[in-house]
């Protein structure tokens, strides 16, 4: 519960550190939202994404644009949910492995990377498009929900398999017994 709570914290921390981008602001959620399923594995890590998505929903200004129930209506939503997602995938593939390569941490992390913009740009759509009435097109969803944000993103990938790199084998010495 403890290492779940401190992950948690941790994508708090990463959502208040922000670059204003157009559309969806550039976090370093997808950060410590990685780490997360790297270092805890598949259900640990997709716990703290959860646990963290619960209490921005139960009204906790955790997200990077507040809070709320009424949060699930923001377009950027569906990002959450893909971190929740990719952190459980994440988790998985890097569980497949006893010693997990950085060639096999980046397989992951890209993976899981695919993931977020995946759940994150259907939603935009669908939010945008039939439920606050405030269409996008395609092409604008691409641009400003993937091209402009994925570059940092894939370096926040190469960023968190550095981290993990170092870090698996004492997390799961001390607290993944």
């Amino acid at each position: 519960m403890t290492i779940c709570s401190m992950f948690a914290v941790l994508i708090t921390v990463g959502a208040y550190i922000k670059i204003p981008v157009p559309v969806v602001p550039f976090t370093l959620q997808l950060l410590f939202t990685t780490l997360a399923g790297l270092l805890l594995g598949s259900r640990l890590g997709a716990v703290s994404v959860v646990l963290y998505i619960a209490m921005g929903l139960a009204g906790l200004p955790v997200f990077a644009s507040g809070g709320g129930l009424g949060y699930v209506l923001e377009p950027s939503f569906g990002y959450l949910v893909g971190f929740a997602a990719a952190s459980w995938v994440t988790g998985r593939i890097v569980e497949k492995r006893q010693t997990a390569s950085m060639k096999w941490l980046l397989l992951a992390n890209y993976t899981g990377l695919a993931i977020v913009y995946l759940f994150g740009m259907v939603y935009y759509y669908t939010i945008c498009n039939y439920v606050i009435h405030t269409p996008i097109g395609f092409w604008p969803l691409f641009l400003y929900c993937f091209l402009l944000a994925v570059p940092g993103d894939l370096v926040l990938c190469f960023v968190a398999a550095l981290i993990a790199r170092k870090l698996m084998p004492m997390i799961k010495r001390r607290y993944l017994k």
